[in-house]
């Protein structure tokens, strides 16, 4: 897998201030995640070489695409990169199948068509091969786009804003298609998206982007499950991360059972398949620490574990209390009272308690 690699360093104090590096293997998926204006879509065009920063080094595998101090740059056509763009960027006179074979210019003219086809299918789009853009849904132009830009047999796919022109039901069917297929590649993806959703349903792992700069970049579950990311706390609220199988169901109940590396987890079923892979999301405010286990309370999942971290923020009422569930890192919102009445602190031992209805469970997953 490492000789798949992509690895980017790139370094400039103006006009767009950069300061980033990062890796990212093949199979995994990188979502850069930032407020408008932080040089998420620049990085994607530095590394497609659409834009060349002060300094910049791109490696893809064993070959160089940028190298500031060497003095080399490859051209955006000697680099195999597969770019999504958000507006989708078809040619409005071409049908579905003219667009993608526009990427498939390595291949002999007799194979293009019959390639074309193919991709097509794989995006789910068999039947639409003969209409032009404005004939297709935005969902279905979007599907175009990725296929031209698997057309190309990329060694790097790129995704900037994918989801960013479609309603919500097209970006949950999106996600899912993404998600199937990036399996399938074997190659580094990177995603660049304002919206956390994406980043939750999609990244294996995450680079955190303000103003150009890198304020952490890592595992998903890992960065999630960091009591002092206060920027991330302050954009989209903290809370655990983490993948689970669906062991059991219980309609009478209405609740699926969900193993994960801590233990079982009761969730709402809402129509989880049996023996498929999730991610799970618990937001930090919903989980409550108790110093033994509670009876008599609605609630499902009491889970036992030892406090591993305890942050607090200088002005801030509220701490960060990170408990280790086995292999997960689970993070509560507590007040500075609660620490002081439970006596927190590294090495408490602690239950969470967390509503089901409070546990965002998101995809279908992979089957086991």
């Amino acid at each position: 897998m490492g000789d798949r690699r992509l690895s980017v360093s790139l370094r400039q104090p103006a006009p767009i201030p950069l300061e980033v590096d990062f890796t990212c293997d093949a199979g995994d998926v990188l979502a850069i995640f930032g407020p408008s204006g932080s040089g998420k879509t620049t990085i994607l065009r530095s590394i497609a070489g659409l834009y060349q920063p002060e300094q910049a080094r791109v490696r893809a595998g064993d070959e160089t695409w940028s190298d500031t101090g060497g003095r080399i740059f490859a051209p955006p056509h000697r680099r195999a990169v597969g770019f999504v763009f958000q507006e989708y960027a078809l040619f409005p006179h071409l049908s579905a199948a003219g667009n993608v074979i526009t990427a498939l210019g390595h291949r002999p003219r007799r194979e293009r068509r019959a390639r074309a086809r193919d991709l097509l299918s794989l995006v789910h789009l068999p039947d639409q091969q003969d209409r032009r853009p404005q004939e297709l849904s935005g969902g279905e132009r979007q599907r175009v786009a990725l296929a031209r830009a698997l057309a190309r047999e990329p060694a790097v796919l790129l995704l900037d804003e994918p989801f960013a022109a479609v309603d919500r039901l097209v970006r949950r069917r999106l996600q899912d298609e993404i998600d199937e297929l990036r399996r399938t590649l074997d190659i580094p993806l990177v995603l660049v998206t304002h919206d956390f959703d994406d980043v939750i349903r999609l990244a294996t792992h995450l680079l955190l982007l303000d103003r150009g700069r890198a304020i952490a970049c890592g595992p998903l579950g890992d960065l999630m499950s960091r009591p002092d990311l206060t920027w991330l706390r302050e954009a989209i609220g903290l809370g655990s991360v983490f993948d689970a199988v669906v062991a059991r169901k219980h309609p009478e109940r209405g609740l699926a059972e969900l193993t994960f590396d801590g233990g079982v987890l009761l969730a709402p079923d809402r129509a989880l398949a049996a023996g498929t892979t999730v991610r799970v999301r618990i937001p930090a405010r919903e989980v409550i620490l108790a110093a033994s286990e509670p009876s008599g309370l609605s609630l499902h999942n009491a889970l036992p574990g030892t406090v591993s971290a305890v942050h607090a923020d200088e002005g801030i009422d509220t701490v960060i209390v990170q408990i280790a569930v086995g292999g997960v890192r689970l993070l509560a919102e507590v007040t500075r009272d609660a620490v002081v009445r439970l006596r927190i602190g590294v090495g408490t031992r602690l239950h969470a308690l967390i509503k089901s209805v409070s546990i965002d469970v998101i995809g279908a997953g992979t089957r086991t």
